[in-house]
């Protein structure tokens, strides 16, 4: 298979892996928790999923040709509090990552070296999906660390439990199979 094309397969793997995180995370919270904030500085869940699909629409509308700092984006306003539910928070995310989700699957190997632009910057095409794939698991880490403080002894873990990569790693091996993750 060709370079470009394993890393497309392999960026979207990556995301929906990311994505999951979150989903998992939010079955978890109730809706005042996801407006739980850690301190007066910190962001609840709630705003960093607002700024995920801000920063998502706007990266990934047009993302061929457009700059990924829309005009239209209010990237100041994502950091306030907005009388959103959980539904309405979870469609967000949502419609967020299915314009990602989307748009990448849209992309061949020869759209690889291709130049954009995010806030006048020229970048390769491969450059801004792994800029993008950097900043978005950076959130989905803050989003489980928060869910995970609110839920304490009650969180349901995501992927291998404290104490128990012993006992994972062998499952794994006994059975042949990759590590899965998540």
């Amino acid at each position: 298979m060709e370079f470009a094309t394993q890393f497309l397969t392999d960026v979207i793997k990556r995301l929906r892996y990311y994505k999951a995180l979150g989903d998992k995370s939010f079955k978890q919270l109730s809706e005042d928790e996801m407006h739980y904030k850690p301190s007066p500085e910190s962001n609840s869940i709630a705003i960093i999923i607002q700024h995920l699909y801000g920063n998502m629409m706007s990266r990934f509308t047009n993302f061929l040709t457009e700059d990924g700092e829309k005009e239209w984006r209010k990237r100041d306003l994502e950091f306030e509090p907005m009388e959103l539910t959980k539904a309405d928070l979870t469609d967000f995310w949502n419609a967020g990552w299915e314009m990602v989700l989307n748009t990448i699957e849209a992309l061949g190997p020869k759209d690889m070296l291709k130049e954009i632009t995010i806030r006048s910057e020229p970048l390769f095409v491969y450059d801004a999906i792994l800029r993008q794939l950097a900043h978005y698991p950076y959130h989905v880490g803050q989003i489980v660390f928060i869910a995970k403080m609110i839920k304490d002894k009650d969180w349901e873990n995501l992927s291998v439990p404290k104490g128990g990569s012993k006992a994972y790693n062998a499952k794994v091996q006994a059975s042949g199979s990759k590590v899965k993750e998540v």
